[in-house]
């Protein structure tokens, strides 16, 4: 049983990862694996909508998506967004990333190799993913301008839709950690992390939430 405090909690927490940008047109859309095909979904949306002109799927494989995507989390990106209406000729993929700073890394090489001109970058993930996919992309690839984007889901709709939430919440708390860790070791640039925020994590912490935390 999940109490009402640590789901206003999660809440709190869940607010905070939303960077709250406006889709805008921008170069290239690279949408970052996961075992949330609502990436693939949001990034075929905006190349309908005239918003990008080539989408780019980075991600291998991890624990959590290993079984649902066997061929890896990009190769199932293209496929879905192809079965949106996609042309093949408008989707990259880049199938070795394992974390988020390759995602931006081995995306980057790839355009590079292919010749396209990247000034600014329409970045797809999970919706609690948001802030660390921006920061990480703004430590990587400073040249370029960032929009972020993702599935319009309001929190709980979005724990409905995984139908766990004790995995969204670690999912939260892991992220938020990462935050707080990795501009240390360079992987992100730093990003104020209010105090109502900081509570909530704590908060989580000792319920328990703590399955996704790094050492």
């Amino acid at each position: 049983m999940i109490s009402a405090q640590v789901w206003r909690d999660a809440g709190t927490v869940w607010e905070y990862h939303q960077m709250h940008h406006v889709p805008r047109a921008c170069s290239v859309a690279i949408g970052l694996g996961s075992h949330d095909l609502s990436v693939a979904t949001t990034a075929a949306e905006a190349y309908a909508a005239g918003l990008v002109p080539l989408l780019v799927f980075s991600g291998a494989n991890s624990p959590t998506t290993r079984a649902r995507f066997p061929e890896g989390e990009a190769v199932a990106y293209r496929k879905h967004a192809l079965d949106l209406g996609v042309p093949s000729g408008a989707v990259l993929v880049e199938p070795h990333a394992t974390n988020t700073g390759q995602n931006i890394t081995y995306a980057r090489k790839l355009l590079e190799a292919a010749g396209v001109d990247v000034s600014s970058v329409l970045l797809v993930s999970k919706p609690y993913e948001q802030r660390r996919a921006y920061a990480t992309l703004r430590r990587l690839w400073p040249g370029v301008e960032v929009v972020c984007t993702s599935a319009p889901m309001e929190f709980r709709a979005y724990v409905d839709a995984i139908g766990d939430g004790r995995l969204v919440i670690d999912m939260l708390v892991g992220a938020l950690q990462r935050l707080v860790v990795y501009p240390r070791q360079g992987f992100m640039i730093e990003q104020d992390v209010p105090g109502d925020v900081v509570a909530a994590y704590e908060r989580l912490c000792g319920a328990g939430f703590t399955s996704r935390l790094v050492a």
